[in-house]
């Protein structure tokens, strides 16, 4: 009859349950060798919902057996896939090599399942457990324990402060912060000098991470995991405390790209593989981009980019599996070479300082981001920002005044 449902159980989740057991079928076949206890672990999970499903799809059960509805069909697939999800995380501890592509079978599993979320209407297969905050953009601000002047150039200049800080939040969904995590001694009074500049200024976005140089990359994957998992947002900015940035411009150019699942804005380059030891942006692992003389693929530059949210969620779903490399910029650039992503290359977004950011901005073309290149970012910046600031800024009232 039309408009009759199997056992009470819709046609859009029989769809979602033989993915799901297509899913777990792809997890196990002769590509892995399991252990004993292991393979009946899997076979008890699959017997169990191919009996659970013939039960309720035979017509003979219609009347004996309760109709599964939304709420148990969601959670049955839920508790399933993270049984699955758990014994992979177990064999990928063990042997890490062999079991990545289970890794990734996996997380490919969830994300059939969000798939089928964002498509219907029903909520119960969310990622995320709890509530996120609403907003249009999340601008990351990468400092460190020394750099308290830059912070502070950058609060007097470009980054509202204080009750325009929630305004800007509020009533324009930008949310702006500082990206710092912990010292290597937690609680010691580099981390207390911290606090009582957050308590003070309330712009300060703590991450689960030892600050150093050398763990960028590792910051910058933690960086988005956290954004992602604390704002709902369109769009996610990382963006060194030595550049200059136009809000007004960054919004006006990430609307025109709102509509695009996967994007990574940023000002592309390719530069070379240093193999040299002691120069730096040295690569230790530069065999594996090819010869001497090589060049790295196309990525965004460090001192500013942006990913939109499904970026960020697949980096935070699989953060033990994405690799390291010494630098942040070709770390974030290496995650996306095998996905289905959008590279946009903006130049507004790596302008020069002054003169070049003062005539763009004269002539009405305002950039989002400047700063020096012989200095991978302003020179001097706690000195200059605020004649940076001056010449290129596009006017104070520019953010309040864009419309999305």
């Amino acid at each position: 009859m039309r408009g009759k449902s199997l056992g009470g159980l819709s046609p859009p989740w029989v769809a979602l349950l033989c993915v799901a057991s297509f899913s777990i079928g792809m997890l196990f076949t002769n590509r892995w060798s399991s252990s004993p206890e292991e393979k009946d672990v899997i076979r008890t999970t699959m017997a169990q919902m191919n009996q659970e499903q013939q039960l309720r799809l035979d017509p003979a059960n219609c009347y004996s057996k309760p109709p599964l509805n939304e709420e148990e069909a969601s959670r049955t697939i839920t508790e399933k896939l993270t049984n699955i999800k758990a014994l992979v995380s177990r064999n990928l501890a063990k042997d890490g090599n062999s079991t990545q592509v289970l890794g990734l079978a996996a997380a490919q599993s969830e994300d059939n399942a969000r798939n089928f979320e964002a498509s219907s209407t029903y909520e119960t297969l969310s990622p995320w457990k709890h509530k996120r905050k609403k907003a249009f953009v999340v601008v990351g601000i990468n400092t460190a324990f020394s750099s308290r002047r830059r912070r502070d150039s950058v609060r007097r200049t470009w980054a509202p402060r204080g009750q325009k800080l929630k305004q800007l939040e509020q009533e324009k969904g930008i949310v702006v912060r500082f990206v710092i995590g912990h010292s290597a001694t937690p609680g010691g009074i580099l981390d207390r000098a911290i606090d009582a500049e957050d308590l003070q200024n309330a712009d300060i976005l703590r991450l689960d991470h030892v600050e150093g140089y050398l763990e960028l990359s590792a910051k910058t994957k933690i960086y988005f995991s956290t954004a992602v998992d604390m704002w709902d947002a369109d769009f996610y900015v990382k963006v060194d405390d030595d550049v200059h940035v136009n809000l007004g411009a960054l919004a006006t150019t990430l609307a025109h790209h709102r509509r695009k699942r996967r994007v990574y804005l940023g000002c592309m380059k390719s530069g070379p593989v240093l193999a040299q030891k002691g120069v730096r942006y040295h690569e230790p692992e530069h065999w594996k981009f090819g010869g001497e003389g090589n060049r790295y693929f196309r990525h965004a530059t460090g001192q500013l980019y942006v990913i939109s949210q499904e970026l960020a969620t697949y980096i935070s779903l699989n953060q033990q599996l994405l690799h390291r490399y010494a630098n942040e910029d070709v770390s974030l650039g290496a995650w996306f070479i095998g996905l289905d992503v959008e590279h946009v290359d903006d130049r507004t977004m790596c302008c020069g300082t002054p003169p070049d950011c003062e005539w763009k901005a004269n002539a009405g073309n305002a950039c989002v981001a400047s700063f020096d290149w012989t200095c991978s970012g302003i020179c001097r910046s706690a000195e200059r920002m605020k004649d940076v600031h001056r010449r290129c800024g596009e006017g104070e009232g520019a953010v309040w005044n864009i419309t999305f």
